[in-house]
């Protein structure tokens, strides 16, 4: 047996308390508020305060100078990633907010209801977000776009605003697993050093099959199955919605389609809706700036801590301990090979919030485990991608909920039970580990 990976940092599993710490404070608030029957049980303490012990806790226990602890910590939270995803964070507020204001959330909803029938709601948010993810390969512009349209179906029909969303977050993840140019896929690729089309014909069938039981639970449960009455719609108020679509399926940044989504609505408010003028719209874009702010600093907060944690030694310790299991099967390899890398990325994933960052951090042990225990390295790519997405949809701290749930107001917790697909796919890639399926030929 080989040892695991030599690396630089020092593996140190307190590192990890200060998350720990987070997640007690806003969890356990959360639950105890529930048990009380508080409304918005999750909301009573706000996660970016409860986000600020565990910030304290991380630098005071920093092995090194305090500033040098705070250096890290600013470095975490301002990484390019975060940069971005607060970029999108605010553009999608402001999206959200200045379609709302002008009525073009409510044209397009009426226009769904006057051409889907109330039972296949469900079924189409979910298939229309996830070809827009797989177009756009980012699950985060995805949920922008979608998720207010979502909840516009909830208060039209019967349908509540958690099944609403969730098939709308469920769609998002599918296109973030499988698309070609997904960070997922190009970094789960690059770790193993395999080709996109290699790692796409493992993941197609494991992901696909979870896909249509998901479309068939949509149908079968039936949500509202009552017929609507749909309201007169102007037809104009739709186009910022069709463009943000349309233009997902080009290679234009999300942050281009975001901001072209913003002006397009303020264009059709200022021409086509009377009541909307220029003040308005500065109030509306504002408005959902600030609707997004509690989002976007706790993914700050959340990335200056997890680079203190890293730095730190917390993730290669944890990452050792999950290797130093795997070693321990002496049967069934391949099986113990594969259940390993599954728990690299998802143990990475819970403590980063982030399915990207945790594909790097576990990408080279992974590329280990594999080597190790003669695991197919298209294989192995495509479980980690496929359980970094799993794991990313449901933790209620992760950024995809965070921004679903904003634009929802709904509370992060109660949406991890309605996102099906993910769920689902969880159980498909587990069987794929244990039966072995698809058996491709190796290349």
């Amino acid at each position: 047996m080989t040892t695991p990976p030599h690396s630089k940092v020092q593996a140190r599993g307190l590192a990890l308390l200060p998350l720990i710490v987070f997640l007690a404070i806003f969890l356990g608030s959360g639950i105890y508020h529930s048990i009380l029957g508080t409304e918005f049980a999750f909301y009573q303490v706000k996660a970016p305060v409860a986000a600020l012990p565990a910030i304290i806790l991380a630098i005071v226990s920093y092995r090194g100078k305090l500033n040098a602890a705070i250096d890290e910590f600013l470095q975490g939270a301002s990484h390019p990633n975060l940069i971005l995803m607060f970029m999108v964070f605010m553009l999608a507020g402001a999206f959200a907010s200045v379609s709302s204001a002008i009525g073009s959330v409510d044209a397009t909803v009426q226009f769904g209801l006057s051409i889907i029938p109330p039972e296949f709601v469900l079924p189409m948010l979910f298939i229309i977000s996830a070809f827009v993810a797989t177009a756009m390969g980012t699950s985060m512009g995805t949920i922008a776009a979608c998720a207010p349209i979502a909840f516009g179906f909830s208060q039209a029909t019967d349908i509540q605003p958690i099944y609403a969303i969730g098939a709308v977050v469920s769609g998002a993840m599918f296109g973030d697993n499988l698309s070609m140019i997904s960070d997922t896929t190009i970094a789960a690729t690059r770790s193993l050093n395999v080709e996109l089309r290699d790692k796409f014909r493992v993941n197609i069938w494991i992901a696909f099959p979870a896909a249509i039981v998901t479309i068939g639970i949509y149908i079968l449960t039936n949500h509202s199955p009552q017929s609507i009455e749909y309201k007169d719609y102007n037809l104009w108020l739709i186009l910022p919605y069709v463009a943000v679509f349309l233009l997902a399926f080009t290679r234009l940044h999300v942050l281009a389609v975001l901001a072209l989504g913003v002006v397009l609505s303020g264009l059709m408010g200022l021409f086509v809706t009377p009541s909307f003028d220029l003040l308005k719209l500065n109030t509306s874009i504002y408005s959902g700036f600030e609707g997004m702010f509690e989002v976007a600093l706790l993914s700050m907060f959340l990335g200056g801590l997890s680079a203190i944690m890293q730095k730190e030694g917390g993730l290669e310790w944890l990452i050792q301990r999950i290797y130093s299991i795997t070693r321990l099967f002496k049967v069934g390899t391949q099986r113990a090979g594969e259940i390993g890398i599954s728990f690299l990325v998802i143990f990475s994933n819970l403590f980063v919030a982030n399915n990207t960052v945790a594909i790097i951090l576990s990408g080279d042990m992974a590329r280990e485990v594999a080597k190790e225990y003669g695991v197919d390295p298209k294989r192995a790519a495509a479980l980690m991608d496929i359980f970094s997405c799993v794991v990313q949809g449901i933790i209620p701290y992760g950024a995809q909920l965070l921004l679903a749930c904003s634009i929802a107001k709904l509370s992060p917790v109660e949406l991890i039970g309605s996102i099906y697909y993910c769920w689902i796919l969880a159980i498909f890639a587990v069987l794929a580990i244990i039966f072995r399926f698809p058996k491709l030929k190796i290349r």
